[in-house]
């Protein structure tokens, strides 16, 4: 099992990234984190990006862990700084980016999904960092896991590497919408409807402002975000998205 198993396609300035080896529960190799690296260098045009799994096993099952028997000191940190690469240009995307999962969320798939700016799942998908299990530490992304469950129920899922089902994550909202399969395609689309449709510029702004926002100590980060609200005035589609919001209330260049 070798070479990328991903599956790309755009459609309504939509990029779909599928994890596409679905009779290994869509498991990742290292060619697939390069390959799908690859793609996210290209978005011009692109008002979104949707990562989702092959088959109905999952979402992804993480890296096959075969890949990590011949690493070396020198070639494991290569291997992962690949991920981090990776996971860092979703994470960074000045675009909305999406999880789609139905079933196994494992591993660096899991950490991705955290690196993801929204994640819709079905009743049935689990999560879960399974490293510590087969000796190595959950890393890179995995440092947002307490974002967004606590760091009791972070430390908890990282120290066990046990798969918790999706219901675990309701009173943290880690997930934003949980709905059948059959309904996922049309809860993708309202989705969208409500984050991709802004000017690309305010939702770049917003972008690195979370990114800030993570990073930086709050009075850094609240300096920042003067810069960034001044910063989209520039940008033509500024104006006239103000225009067409009050426009939109009912009172014209008066509306407030």
């Amino acid at each position: 099992m070798t070479g990328s198993a991903i599956a790309v396609e755009r459609t309504d300035g939509v990029l779909t990234v599928t994890f596409d080896r679905p009779d290994k529960a869509n498991s990742l190799l290292p060619d697939d984190l390069v390959r799908a690296r690859e793609v996210l260098a290209d978005l011009d045009g692109v008002r979104a990006v949707v990562f989702r799994g092959a088959g109905t096993r999952g979402f992804s099952a993480g890296m096959n862990v075969g890949a990590f028997a011949s690493f070396t000191p020198e070639s494991g940190e290569a291997f992962i700084r690949t991920g981090r690469d990776l996971l860092a240009a979703v994470r960074a995307a000045p675009l909305v980016t999406v999880a789609v999962v139905d079933g196994y969320c494992l591993g660096i798939a899991f950490e991705l999904a955290l690196a993801c700016d929204l994640r819709i799942a079905t009743p049935r998908s689990t999560f879960g960092l399974p490293e510590i299990k087969v000796g190595v530490p959950s890393v890179i992304d995995a440092a947002l896991l307490h974002h967004h469950v606590g760091l009791a129920f972070a430390k908890e899922i990282i120290l066990t590497g046990d798969a918790y089902p999706v219901v675990e994550f309701a009173s943290s909202r880690l997930v934003n919408a949980v709905v059948g399969a059959g309904e996922l395609d049309a809860e993708l689309d309202r989705w969208l409807e409500r984050t991709a449709r802004h000017t690309p510029v305010v939702t770049a702004a917003q972008k690195r402002l979370f990114e800030t926002w993570l990073n930086a100590p709050l009075v850094d980060g609240i300096d920042e975000s003067t810069v960034e609200f001044g910063r989209v005035f520039a940008d033509p589609a500024t104006a006239q998205a103000l225009a067409d919001y009050r426009a939109g209330l009912g009172g014209g260049a008066t509306g407030d």
